[in-house]
């Protein structure tokens, strides 16, 4: 049996042609298409067409469907179907679509409640001729609601970014927050590539878009760090990002249409984390080196087990330089600024150049380096405080002929001066060198340059006082 009746049908469609399937056929096929169950009412209230899922969710097949008059006695309960019959023909008699909500019966005995939506059929003339009806379980089209109004609320009023990236990786789909973190408008960033928008990050982000495209989504969120692009620069971002493939469902296959990108801001608390966790492992330093100069016999070489403990995660080079002919006395505190004077500084102990080891002595000859006025270090003894310097953005060549210049390892690009003092007094300078591959000396590296300092400067400043005296500690005041 057809899911319609096939009289009538062919003149509605047009005439057939000699070949072509038969009008009545291809209704048919069409209504056996669609996903939303269907059915039609003449004016007399008699069905007309039942596709395949209205069979589906009732289990009446079109021959049991068609040709009865209205639901009563088969569809819906006796007691019900006056009122639903009502509520169905009504339509023919007023504008528009009308959407109700009932219980229909299946074939098996038993309830499913269906939302309709239902409309007027008009004849030739314009008057009503029957009335077709769509309906689906309720379960299903709420679902489905729900699915659009998550869709709607996601991409107006989420408090987190979500953006549908194509199978190019292009932005397709952004949502207000998400244009607001990317610092452009929510259309001026469709199709665009990521690489135009993001800069440091874009490569790892690429990436994990590629991965969920070919293997789903992964089974937690990840941190990604990105330079955002703005008018005062490039901004680093930590966005904490989730990610997830979006499939067609009207495929018989899964067929990838791109990714969401759900992320949140996340940089001031992973910054906090990270300045946390780098403080503790600052102060675990300081203990350790503390611990371990305790057991040097000369205090020279404890100066520089302070040096090498400092170096760890903080620099790539340090070199300590001493005040030639004795400390200086002046300071911040003093009448007058800097020394009286020319500064001269001799080298003490120095990390090798070359390659990593142990900090070394040096400088026993005594000669001064031959530092040109103005360099850091001397600006660091006169100022009696820290001093900061950058070779800048510059070629490599460049950048190491800035460092030679300073008499520093050709590969340091960064560096911090800090002063050595005791007792009142200026002893030298302590210098830490960063290279290319590490970030400038920040405000937040110099306190931890000075505790290290002031360590360094009791050190070399016990090592001067006792400097020519005869050793008169024994093996018990040794332990």
């Amino acid at each position: 049996m057809s899911a319609s009746r096939r009289s009538g049908t062919t003149d509605e469609l047009g005439p057939d042609e000699p070949g072509e399937p038969q009008g009545s056929d291809l209704l048919a096929a069409l209504l056996d298409g669609m996903d939303a169950a269907l059915c039609a009412f003449d004016a007399d209230g008699v069905v007309t067409h039942w596709n395949r899922e209205a069979e589906r969710i009732l289990g009446w097949t079109a021959g049991e469907a068609v040709g009865r008059h209205g639901f009563a006695g088969w569809a819906v309960r006796s007691a019900d179907a006056e009122d639903v019959h009502a509520r169905l023909m009504s339509v023919m008699r007023a504008p528009g679509r009308q959407v109700h909500e009932f219980a229909l019966v299946t074939k098996d005995g038993g309830r499913v409640l269906v939302r309709t939506q239902s409309a007027a059929v008009r004849g030739p003339d314009g008057e009503p001729a029957g009335v077709y009806c769509a309906f689906s379980e309720v379960h299903a089209q709420i679902d489905l609601e729900r699915s659009i109004a998550l869709s709607e609320a996601l991409f107006e009023n989420a408090s987190w970014g979500v953006v549908l990236v194509d199978a190019d990786l292009r932005p397709a789909v952004v949502n207000a927050h998400a244009a607001r973190a990317l610092g452009v408008g929510r259309t001026s960033v469709l199709g665009r590539p990521l690489g135009e928008l993001l800069g440091r990050g874009v490569e790892e982000l690429e990436a994990a878009l590629t991965h969920v495209l070919a293997e789903g989504a992964p089974p937690a969120p990840a941190d990604l760090w990105v330079g955002v692009r703005t008018p005062e620069g490039e901004k680093r971002r930590c966005w904490r990002s989730g990610f997830l493939r979006l499939a067609s469902p009207l495929a018989e296959e899964p067929v990838p249409l791109g990714v969401a990108w759900l992320f949140q801001d996340v940089t001031e608390a992973r910054q906090g984390e990270q300045e946390t966790a780098l403080l503790r492992f600052r102060a675990n330093q300081l203990h350790r080196a503390a611990r371990a100069a305790a057991e040097c016999d000369d205090p020279a070489e404890a100066a520089t087990v302070h040096l090498d403990f400092a170096l760890a995660g903080f620099a790539d080079h340090a070199l300590v330089d001493r005040v030639a002919g004795g400390p200086d006395t002046g300071g911040p505190d003093a009448e007058g600024e800097g020394t009286q004077g020319p500064v001269r500084l001799v080298r003490v102990a120095a990390t090798p150049a070359g390659a990593p080891g142990p900090s070394v002595p040096t400088g026993a000859a005594g000669l001064p380096v031959r530092y040109a006025e103005g360099h850091p270090a001397l600006q660091c003894v006169d100022r009696a405080g820290i001093v900061r310097a950058d070779a800048g953005s510059v070629p490599a060549e460049k950048a190491r002929e800035w460092a030679l210049e300073r008499r520093w390892p050709g590969d340091a690009v960064h560096a911090l001066c800090a002063v050595l003092r005791s007792r009142g007094r200026t002893l030298g300078v302590v210098t830490f060198l960063r290279g290319a591959g590490r970030h400038r000396f920040e405000r937040s590296d110099t306190a931890y340059a000075e505790d290290v300092a002031v360590r360094i400067a009791a050190a070399l400043d016990l090592a001067e006082a006792l400097r020519g005296r005869p050793e008169e500690r024994g093996p018990a005041q040794r332990r």
